[in-house]
């Protein structure tokens, strides 16, 4: 069947609708979620809870990611893997292997750090310029000596619970995974929390974590 001229301008302005529409879908998709201006986050720890303060105007690209992951559930049932006694203590990888799978090459741009890598303090760990994806730390110590002219970003801190961080089991330190920069996590995203439950049972974990209602 030959189309009319306009029946054929018409199927060309629906193609161009529906591609218009796929590509906004997409771009949406892709778009990250911004997060509140202040926002609390709970951690729920084999050891007690820790409450997380996220000042977005601290590192804007950090404390939106944060608000992403912590939202779709991804910090839940996750591994604090490498704990070094008096330095830091790091999260991030998901528990579940397919999880993981889908965020470790969803990188995001670097944001200049603002706040120096006091005790306390929270930031993404990172291997290369804009390279930050889930992984994160917390500051057991004043790092920043060091790791603030790295360009480690806090984009929060520990207002509840550093107690409790202090307790996270740190007898295994790198040999459970270690940095970004070490390359020694490929058995962390292949096999999740359970490698780690059978092959160093002492590591804490996140029960949950959860934005807390009303946060200021």
């Amino acid at each position: 069947m030959v189309l009319g001229g306009k029946e054929a301008r018409t199927l060309r302005k629906l193609a161009w609708l529906l591609l218009a529409w796929a590509l906004g879908t997409a771009a949406a998709a892709q778009a990250p979620t911004q997060a509140p201006t202040n926002f609390q986050v709970r951690l729920e720890t084999t050891r007690g809870p820790v409450v997380i303060a996220v000042h977005r105007d601290w590192a804007p690209r950090g404390a939106d990611r944060f608000y992403e992951l912590v939202t779709s559930g991804y910090y839940d049932k996750a591994r604090f893997f490498r704990v070094i006694a008096g330095r830091w203590a790091q999260f991030g990888i998901a528990a579940d292997p397919a999880v993981a799978a889908r965020w470790r090459e969803r990188t995001f741009p670097d944001d200049p750090p603002l706040r120096p890598n006091l005790r306390g303090r929270v930031a993404f760990a990172f291997a290369v310029p804009n390279g930050r994806t889930t992984e994160v730390f917390i500051n057991l110590r004043d790092n920043s000596g060091t790791l603030d002219r790295q360009g480690f970003a806090p984009f929060g801190e520990v207002v509840e619970g550093m107690d409790v961080v202090d307790q996270f089991y740190s007898g295994y330190g790198e040999n459970s995974g270690g940095g970004i920069r070490a390359g020694h996590q490929q058995q962390l995203f292949d096999g999740g929390a359970a490698y780690l439950a059978a092959h160093f049972p002492l590591l804490d974990a996140i029960r949950s974590a959860k934005v807390l209602p009303n946060s200021p």
